[in-house]
């Protein structure tokens, strides 16, 4: 699956901020809670967790 510019945008801000990466994905809701507590027990977990979602959808 090829990536558009905003897939590359949402990646960096994964790397960089892992909720914003699945906020600006998927919006407020329960994929960005579970991305905030991942990131907030690991900062490692988030990121996998975000890019996985941005991959996802």
């Amino acid at each position: 699956m090829p990536f558009t510019g905003s897939d590359i945008c949402k990646i960096i801000f994964a790397v960089l901020l892992p909720p914003l990466g699945v906020f600006l994905e998927r919006g407020c809701g329960s994929d960005l809670l579970i991305n905030i507590l991942l990131t907030v027990l690991g900062y490692i977990p988030g990121i996998v967790h975000a890019l996985y979602i941005i991959c996802k959808y």
